[in-house]
């Protein structure tokens, strides 16, 4: 048993080494093609598609880590580095917008799995997992980079009134769920009062009317 144990370990260390390795890239070479496109290159249909389909290939990614192995054991190594590759490419506004968007739709959706499923369901654990490490991971995303998206000459209004819609809606889906668990109230309007509190250094949002149902 103990060598079965040892083998388990060692095999999840390389593969959290190699992920590792492989995130370097992924970010580096984002990084630099971005960089080297104008404005009208990134919006173009093929480059916007990409970085959506890389965005959901990490999310799938983070949560499938959260899953169990026969031991009841998290791959938590694993989903640590993704979410920490995934906050990292989000620096620009391009990806971090987008970024934002497909997390809070992918939390209503699982949000609405949850309400429906049974809480002795095997599944039932790391979607649980997957839902606070969502919610992490755009608190990051908007204390880290959101002052720094507005000064950018790509920062995009349609899409940041878009995301804030669909935190809003999320939070409608995690009140359903306010009987089972109550921190996903609590954490989700944590993120939207780290939006609020940054929007309010932002002249040129505050005009927007989506945000009135960010402040009442």
């Amino acid at each position: 048993m103990e060598r079965v144990r040892s083998e388990q370990a060692k095999s999840n260390s390389d593969e959290s080494l190699k992920l590792a390795v492989a995130m370097a890239i992924v970010r580096s070479v984002t990084s630099r093609t971005l960089a080297t496109m104008s404005l009208t290159e990134r919006n173009a249909e093929p480059v916007e598609g990409i970085i959506n389909s890389l965005i959901m290939r990490l999310l799938r990614r983070m949560c499938s880590a959260l899953q169990e192995d026969e031991n009841h054991h998290f791959d938590t190594a694993v989903q640590f580095y993704i979410q920490h590759l995934t906050r990292k490419i989000g620096n620009e506004a391009f990806v971090g917008l987008r970024l934002i968007f497909a997390v809070s739709q992918r939390i209503s959706v699982v949000a609405e799995s949850l309400l429906f499923m049974d809480p002795f369901d095997d599944a039932y654990p790391s979607m649980h997992n997957c839902m606070y490490i969502m919610i992490q991971l755009i608190e990051f995303l908007v204390s880290d980079y959101l002052l720094t998206w507005s000064n950018a000459g790509d920062f995009d209004i349609r899409l940041f009134e878009q995301w804030v819609g669909s935190i809003l809606h999320g939070r409608e889906a995690l009140e359903l769920l306010e009987n089972r668990n109550s921190l996903y109230v609590l954490y989700i309007d944590r993120v939207m009062g780290v939006v609020a509190k940054q929007v309010r250094q932002l002249s040129f949002l505050q005009k927007l009317k989506i945000l009135e149902n960010l402040f009442s």
